[in-house]
């Protein structure tokens, strides 16, 4: 099957696989797929996000042998798709309609197609993309009662992760890479290398679509896939991705805890009044500063803020260790946070009626929306 004029790139073909012995990469493939549905509890409806590019046509193809046996170690389970059209090239919705057709020629029922707007934003093309994608395919899953969205992400995708992550300085969370499971989505292919899925549509004689994007030397993902990761490896060994695979799992386990710990603590300290959250700085500077900062990041999250910057935490942090009052800091999403002092507040209104209520928030770090929060 050739790619109609316009797509760009290799279109998807699909053909009966010769007959023969189940290749290893394949079997491979299977049990991961197989390990993730089972730690996922079995969900008997699943979706696969399928561009049609190698990774994710890999993974339609393994999900289509458990959806045309109708189960998984005897649990009953019925294998549907979304093909998310992003619209951000020339030949998209052709791209899309041949990739739909592929995956019904796999056996895959029903094949929805998906057209998106990406709206731009701050955080860039890649993001802005990767929120449309999301926020449609959780739709699909809504309303095809699917408990589990396949993504074909692997070990390769894994690697980049942690290397934008570090090059960010974006700290724990970002280096933890991406989750193997997290809500409905599930990624069983994070142990597999992108050599393996181009095996494997080899060997199921499938003609995956190849995204020029992917190789585009504007968006820094494609740099780190085309120029960074081969260096490493040709400069340091073989093995370069694996090991920053294995820091991610690692580190999802480090990241975990920490989570943990600041959620719990964060709801210990909290103490609410109106719209207003304070944490009390005895009980912060009590804190380990891995913990501290989460829990500052929590207070400002509480109050329709976003994820703060490091530097944002530092100087949001810094207000503990200031004489009097102090503040306010801005963080992102509209939020101030400052710190009041009792001495400065009876001396500059030693008679003030207001003086009692202020005086409840002194020794304290004290977070207020700039403007009411978002319902």
């Amino acid at each position: 099957m050739t790619a109609p004029d316009g797509a760009g790139s290799t279109s998807i073909s699909s053909g009966r696989r010769r007959p023969g012995r189940l290749a290893p990469v394949v079997g491979t493939a299977r049990k991961m797929l197989q390990d993730a549905l089972a730690a996922a509890g079995y969900p008997d409806r699943v979706l696969v996000a399928c561009s049609g590019g190698p990774d994710s046509l890999a993974l339609a193809a393994v999900a289509a042998y458990f959806g045309r046996r109708g189960h998984v170690d005897g649990h009953p389970v019925s294998v549907g798709a979304v093909v998310v059209d992003h619209q951000l090239q020339p030949g998209s919705a052709a791209v899309a309609a041949t990739t739909a057709r592929t995956l019904e020629e796999l056996g895959i029922s029903p094949v929805t197609i998906r057209t998106v707007d990406v709206a731009s934003s701050g955080a860039g093309p890649e993001a802005a993309a990767r929120d449309a994608r999301h926020a449609a395919l959780e739709a699909a899953a809504d309303e095809a009662g699917a408990a589990a969205i396949l993504l074909g992400h692997t070990l390769d995708d894994q690697a980049e992760q942690v290397l934008l992550g570090l090059a960010r300085g974006s700290g724990t969370r970002s280096l933890a890479g991406m989750r193997p499971a997290r809500g409905r989505l599930l990624r069983p292919f994070l142990g597999l290398r992108r050599a393996d899925t181009l095996e494997i549509c080899r060997v199921e004689d499938l003609e995956p679509w190849h995204d020029p994007s992917n190789t585009d030397p504007v968006y820094a993902r494609s740099r780190t896939r085309v120029e960074v990761l081969p260096l490493l490896e040709d400069k340091l060994g073989p093995g370069v991705a694996e090991s920053l695979a294995r820091t991610a799992a690692i580190l999802q386990l480090d990241a975990d805890y920490l989570e943990d710990v600041a959620n719990d603590t964060f709801e210990r300290l909290r103490q609410q009044t109106g719209e207003e959250i304070s944490l009390p700085e005895a009980g912060l500077r009590d804190l380990a500063p891995a913990v501290r900062f989460r829990v500052i990041a929590k207070a400002a999250a509480a109050v329709g803020g976003q994820q703060p910057s490091y530097q944002r935490l530092l100087a949001a942090e810094a207000l503990l260790r200031r004489q009097g009052s102090a503040g306010p800091v801005e963080l992102p999403g509209g939020v101030s946070v400052f710190r009041l002092s009792l001495a400065q507040l009876l001396a500059a209104e030693p008679s003030a009626a207001g003086v009692p209520r202020e005086a409840a928030r002194c020794g304290k770090l004290v977070f207020r929306p700039q403007q009411p929060p978002r319902n």
